[in-house]
C-alpha cells in the first residue's frame, strides 16, 4: 500500500461522494418539480407587443387549450403548446413563456389579410397563405388579388411591394398581380390599366417598368387617359392598346414600340 494508492483511493472516494451528492440533488429537484404547487393553473393569452387582437377570441382559445398539455411548470413542452395555438384560425404566430410558479403566457400575432389568393385562401402581409372563414374577413372587397403557382405567395407579395413602389410617381397602385405557370407577370392597376410585364429575362422587369413610368404621363395625355393595356414585353419600348385607336400595319415589334405606337400587337 503506497502513497500513490492512497491518492488514487482518495480521488475515487471524492468522485463517489460527488456522484452521491449529484444524485441527491437530482432527486431533490425531481421531487420539488413535481409538487402540486407547480401544476399548471392557467394560460394567459394576449397580443404580442404592438399588435391588437381583432379576430381571435381569447376566452375560446384559452378554454380549448387549458387541459390539453401534459406536465407542469417545469415539464410542459413549450413547442407543443406553441404549435397547438398556431393551429387555431387567425393565429399566425404564438410566443410561449413560463410565468412563475404555475402559469403560461401565450403572445398571439394574428394574420393580417393583404390579398385574396386564387384558390380561396388569403395571403397575409408577410406573403404567407392562410385559410379562414371568408365571412370573418373585414372589407373583403378592398383586398388585393394575387394568383400564381402553389408556393409562390411570398414571391408575389414581394413583387407587389416592388411594383407599388415603382408606381408611386404616377400615383397608381396595383390591385391585382398574377404570376403564370410560365413565370410571366401581369398586373391590373387601380385606374383600370392592365400591365403585361412578362418574364424576368432579357431586359430586367424593373427596368421595363421604370421605362414606362418615365413616359406614361406623355402617352396618357396623347390618348386622353384611354389606355387599356400596356405591353412591356418588348426589348426597346412598350406598346399601348386603347379603344378605337389603331396603329400602323406592321409586324416589327421593336420599330413599333420605339415609335410609341398606340396599337397593341399580338404576341405568341
Amino acid at each position: 500500500y503506497t502513497r500513490q494508492d492512497a491518492r488514487a483511493l482518495n480521488i475515487v472516494a471524492g468522485a463517489m461522494t460527488m456522484v452521491a451528492f449529484a444524485s441527491l440533488a437530482v432527486a431533490a429537484l425531481w421531487w420539488l418539480a413535481h409538487r402540486p404547487m407547480f401544476e399548471l393553473e392557467s394560460i394567459e393569452i394576449g397580443p404580442v407587443p404592438g399588435r391588437a387582437l381583432e379576430h381571435v377570441s381569447v376566452p375560446a382559445l384559452r378554454a380549448s387549450n387549458l387541459n390539453r398539455f401534459a406536465g407542469n411548470f417545469f415539464t410542459v413542452d413549450l413547442d407543443r403548446v406553441r404549435q397547438a395555438f398556431e393551429d387555431a384560425p387567425w393565429v399566425r404566430r404564438a410566443q410561449v413563456r413560463r410565468v412563475w410558479p404555475n402559469r403560461l403566457f401565450v403572445g398571439i400575432e394574428e394574420h393580417r389579410p393583404l390579398a385574396h389568393w386564387g384558390d380561396g385562401r388569403f395571403v397575409n402581409t408577410f406573403g404567407e397563405p392562410f385559410r379562414v372563414n371568408p365571412e370573418e374577413v373585414d372589407d373583403r372587397a378592398s383586398l388585393l388579388e394575387f394568383a400564381g403557382p402553389e408556393g409562390t405567395q411570398g414571391m408575389v407579395t414581394r413583387r407587389y411591394a416592388e411594383l407599388r413602389t415603382q408606381l408611386q410617381p404616377l400615383d397608381l397602385e396595383p390591385r391585382k398581380l398574377v404570376l403564370s405557370e410560365r413565370q410571366a407577370w401581369s398586373a391590373e392597376l387601380d385606374n383600370g390599366i392592365t400591365l403585361l410585364i412578362g418574364r424576368d429575362d432579357g431586359v430586367p422587369m424593373n427596368d421595363r417598368i421604370a421605362r414606362w413610368v418615365a413616359v406614361h404621363p406623355v402617352v396618357a395625355a396623347r390618348l386622353n387617359e384611354r389606355a387599356e393595356v400596356i405591353d412591356l414585353r418588348y426589348p426597346n419600348g412598350f406598346a399601348v392598346r386603347a379603344p378605337g385607336v389603331l396603329g400602323p400595319d406592321t409586324n416589327d415589334k421593336s420599330e413599333r414600340s420605339e415609335r410609341g405606337s398606340r396599337d397593341f400587337p399580338r404576341r405568341p
